[in-house]
């Protein structure tokens, strides 16, 4: 038999008196994929990062990780660090939190060939361009220059990815690295991924909380809760006879429900006419303006009290754009009327009473939650700002049932965002964005970070306060199985236009557009890794 390439014997992780994983034993063939699954707050992102030992100093670790041989538990830094980069890669969970906002992404990704490869700049720009490309960022030599906030949450991911994959490691570790991806973008990388697999024979450590991806990718998968690994073996085997009663909960966990219809004769709260959003593009010496990017072109929508409407596409169609330029959070032209009140013209000072009734949850949770304040602080904040009033007994009680509302304790008010789960994070801004009884709400990818199981909760959560407050929802989401649990009309876009626009239940059941056909089959189709849009991709395909 071949020996491993990772083994994990008897692995505890401790932080104080609370252990993030217990006895966690595993083992990653050369060219194999192994995946950690399980519900958020499991144990499965400590367990990957421990490998790599970049936990956190109050962090304890007993037991053994061998890579290749070499012991990494108690292992120097020098080794560490040729181990980090070459030998490893990392793919991290939240990639805004991981680039540096200050550099550009080329920059960034030719320095990691610089350091590990000694490659000179002529040939670090070629190699990054090449990079790019393979990871589907589109126009890669325009984009060379672009920094982290010129890009999609998905094009962010996929940069990280081309950062991971730049020294050809053994290993690859991706911790949820197609949390922020469309669905045709997840198979393209996923194609990538298992093409690079064959190519050079890296293994995969693949931590993600998408089942229908562990059954596509993974050659053998472990499951975590608690801490531990409760089951482990052949996906095949775990998927068609799951013996762990935790394994069946979670395999039959996925959003459900109906989304609301609003009353015939309900008001309507928001609308838009003629919206766009032009980033415009800078070159040459003076960054003189050459072109632009057209994010939101030329978009018409309305929301009545208490509707939800969906807004699907692909990462880089415009989504995140428009929900930002409902809110005025970045500049827009066109028309905007948020409860009956004009917002384009207003200035800021005049805006900020309508702040309190129209709030947004951010797709990257980590980047939202400022690291330095507590829960407490975090959730509580707004409640100063716009409801000065009230005393500090009542921001309490009311930061409380806000926690309690999201599926969380409030006894850990008093801990910080690094302290949670990814998921946890997500919860967090949620209540924060609740805490003050808003009419309108942004949700720009609310459930990305968050496994199966939690997803469920987190729409049966959010209709629920839809109904007993009649909220309305602009609900921004790649996901779209999630999409259809909870909006009640959808909008498609493609390259800042709507390519198509109705009743939800009607464009799922019988789609007028080729791209929106092409959204819905990568959906739930459940195509093959090696699928894209329908079309087979050949193994040796230059993706």
């Amino acid at each position: 038999m071949t020996a491993p390439l990772l083994s994990v014997r008897d692995l505890t992780i401790g932080f104080g008196a609370s252990p993030a994983a217990r006895s966690v034993s595993f083992d990653i063939s050369p060219g194999e994929t192994v995946a950690l699954v399980g519900e958020s707050g499991s144990g499965k992102s400590v367990t990957a990062l421990s490998v790599l030992k970049l936990l956190p100093p109050s962090a304890t670790l007993s037991g053994s990780i061998r890579l290749d041989g070499t012991e990494l538990v108690g292992a120097d830094d020098a080794t560490l660090r040729q181990v980090r980069g070459n030998r490893v890669g990392m793919i991290f969970q939240e990639p805004m939190s991981s680039l540096n906002p200050l550099h550009s992404i080329g920059k960034q990704i030719g320095e990691t060939l610089a350091v590990h490869q000694g490659l000179r700049k002529t040939a670090a720009r070629k190699r990054t361009l090449e990079l790019l490309d393979a990871v589907g960022i589109p126009d890669p030599l325009h984009r060379f220059d672009d920094f982290p906030h010129q890009l999609s949450g998905g094009q962010r991911q996929r940069v990280m990815i081309a950062m991971a994959l730049a020294n050809d490691p053994k290993l690859l570790i991706a911790d949820e690295p197609t949390t922020a991806l469309d669905v045709t973008v997840q198979a393209q990388i996923l194609a990538l991924l298992k093409k690079l697999q064959r190519d050079n024979g890296m293994a995969m450590l693949f931590i993600t909380h998408d089942l229908t991806i562990v059954r596509r990718i993974a050659d053998r998968v472990c499951v975590m809760t608690g801490g531990e690994i409760v089951e482990s073996g052949p996906v095949n085997a775990i998927f068609d006879k799951p013996q762990h009663d935790y394994t069946k909960r979670l395999l039959a966990a996925s959003p459900r429900g109906d989304a609301l219809v609003p009353a015939a004769d309900a008001p309507t709260m928001v609308e838009a006419t003629d919206l766009k959003v032009w980033f415009p593009i800078k070159r040459g010496l003076l960054r003189r303006v050459v072109g632009h990017i057209r994010a939101v072109d030329g978009v018409d929508l309305t929301i009545k009290k208490g509707e939800t409407l969906g807004v699907v596409g692909e990462s880089g169609s415009g989504k995140s754009s428009l929900g930002y330029a409902m809110l005025r959070l970045i500049p827009s032209k066109g028309r905007i009327v948020v409860l009956g009140n004009p917002v384009q013209a207003r200035s800021w000072r005049a805006l900020r009473p309508l702040r309190k009734n129209m709030q947004i949850v951010f797709q990257d949770p980590y980047g939202s939650l400022s690291p330095r304040m507590s829960v407490r602080e975090i959730v509580e904040e707004g409640l100063g700002v716009h409801m000065p009033q009230l005393t500090r007994a009542e921001r309490a009680e009311k930061v409380t049932a806000a926690l309690r509302e999201v599926g969380l304790d409030p006894a850990v008010t008093s801990r910080y965002p690094h302290e949670f789960s990814g998921g946890q994070r997500q919860r967090i801004a949620i209540a924060r964005a609740l805490v003050l009884e808003p009419d309108f709400l942004v949700l720009d990818e609310p459930t990305s970070a968050l496994d199966v199981s939690i997803q469920a909760q987190v729409i049966d959560l959010l209709r629920d306060v839809q109904y007993r407050r009649q909220l309305s929802y602009l609900f921004i989401s790649h996901d779209l199985r999630v999409v259809r649990a909870l909006a009640h009309r959808l909008i498609v876009m493609r390259h800042g236009k709507v390519v198509e626009q109705g009743l939800a239940a009607d464009i799922f059941a019988a789609p007028q557009q080729d791209y929106t056909r092409q959204l819905l089959a990568a959906a739930f189709e459940l195509a093959s890794p090696e699928t894209v849009n329908g079309t087979t991709i050949a193994p040796d395909a230059d993706i």
